[in-house]
């Protein structure tokens, strides 16, 4: 073995004591310390929603269309389908639908060749109307609609529905009213059930332990494409589909990311950014670290970032307008001499986002949301540090509300050394 090749493995690995891992440098011990390979999945404590929760979901729902004026939802595949229903479909061009009327069962629209396929997606609901390949769903709709004695008045069209599907119902019935579903499902999805918050729990659980195994494995020479397979392994030995992706060094500084090859070396930031899903629910966390020995200019502006998310969490609270839990860490670098606003260097975004059956849910925490914080509702928080031509450092750990307070779903990285708590 080389001299620079000793030397690297010495000084690249960690010092003793400074963290949960050290990384795995040689090919040599690679058998050995392979960290995927003693990985066991963790999934068997999984408990689903159960149908009793997505009838209560279809009653609120229906509840909220009362209040709100309308008469039935529309939805295709996707993740509000899912949360009323729980079934899964691919979304093509040929029409799979379901209405929610505020009054009475639910209506299936299904292509005629995929009916048996249909009947084992559906729990709920015994109208199921098929077209065949000649014919219009959107007529289907329209005479499901007319069924349910709904001659005028508004339809709720959730927001991911597609254009030519709502733009091909209302020319088959002009005489209704068209309106976002918003009122409806986001109402519903933006409060979080027991049963939920212990599914985004067991997602993250699980990619926090996908991340302790695929940063034991970085290497020199990595580039963030070797990373992500190593993670998306990481996942599978767990049970789940999911993946981290990394930038390193100067493409840290780019929010999500630079179409440019780099190799990882000595001293580099790495920020990496990943989930995985369970149930259908999300996870979503961030670390950054240093392949090697930090700098103090780097150990200091990870500090900075750290600070800023504490603040974050610190502000969360019910009844608390999400515009303040923004506005706290951009003081903190404001008060540094950063900022302000968006203004780099600083953080360039909004500090988190909503979570659930979707990455990015409702609501954000931004300014001008001066929407109070409830008991249910789940945040990343993610107030990153953009360094121009430097690097950047993000620090994310979504938490949710509860009557006493926020509480996270992933512990926050204690420091720049020790990533995990």
């Amino acid at each position: 073995m080389s001299l620079k090749r000793r030397n690297f493995i010495k000084t690249g690995a960690w010092a003793a004591g400074a963290s949960l891992f050290s990384f795995a440098c040689s090919p040599l011990k690679k058998e050995k310390q392979d960290p995927i390979s003693r990985l066991q999945p963790m999934t068997d404590d999984v408990v689903p929603i159960s149908d009793e929760e997505r009838i209560n979901r279809m009653e609120k729902a229906r509840s909220l269309m009362r209040k709100n004026g309308i008469d039935a939802l529309y939805m295709e595949p996707g993740s509000s389908m899912f949360y009323f229903t729980g079934a899964q479909w691919w979304k093509s061009e040929r029409m799979f639908a379901v209405i929610l009327p505020a009054h009475g069962d639910l209506t299936w629209i299904s292509p005629a060749f995929e009916e048996n396929r249909a009947r084992e997606q559906i729990r709920f609901g015994e109208d199921i109307r098929t077209w065949e390949e000649h014919e219009s769903p959107y007529q289907r709709v329209a005479q499901a609609l007319k069924d349910k004695g709904i001659h005028s008045g508004k339809i709720g069209i959730e927001e991911r529905v597609r254009f030519f599907l709502f733009n091909g119902i209302r020319k088959e019935a002009p005489h209704l009213e068209y309106v976002s579903g918003n009122p409806v499902t986001v109402e519903c999805r933006v409060i979080k059930s027991p049963a939920e918050i212990a599914l985004m729990q067991k997602a993250a659980d699980i990619t926090i332990e996908a991340y302790k195994a695929s940063i034991d494995m970085l290497k020199e020479g990595m580039t963030k494409e070797d990373f992500r397979a190593v993670s998306q392994k990481a996942h599978e030995a767990l049970g789940v589909s999911g993946g981290i992706g990394a930038q390193i060094a100067e493409a840290s500084a780019s929010p999500h990311g630079s179409k440019k090859k780099i190799e990882l070396k000595k001293g580099d930031i790495v920020l990496m950014d990943g989930g995985c899903s369970v149930e259908g629910y999300r996870s979503d966390i961030s670390r950054t670290i240093v392949f090697g020995e930090p700098t103090s200019r780097q150990r200091k502006m990870w500090n900075l970032a750290k600070k800023a998310q504490s603040a974050a969490f610190a502000k969360a609270g019910v009844g608390v307008p999400c515009e303040d839990v923004d506005a706290a860490p951009r003081q903190v670098y404001i008060d540094y001499g950063f900022g302000p606003g968006y203004q780099v260097p600083g953080c360039p975004h909004r500090t988190g986002h909503g979570i659930g059956l979707d990455g990015h849910e409702w609501i954000n925490l931004v300014k001008g949301n001066k929407r109070p914080m409830e008991p249910g509702m789940c945040f990343s928080n993610e107030p990153m540090l953009v360094l121009p031509g430097e690097f950047g450092i993000r620090l994310e750990d979504c938490f949710y509300i509860t009557e006493q307070g926020p509480r996270y779903f992933s512990q926050p990285s204690p420091s720049i050394e020790q990533p995990f708590a």
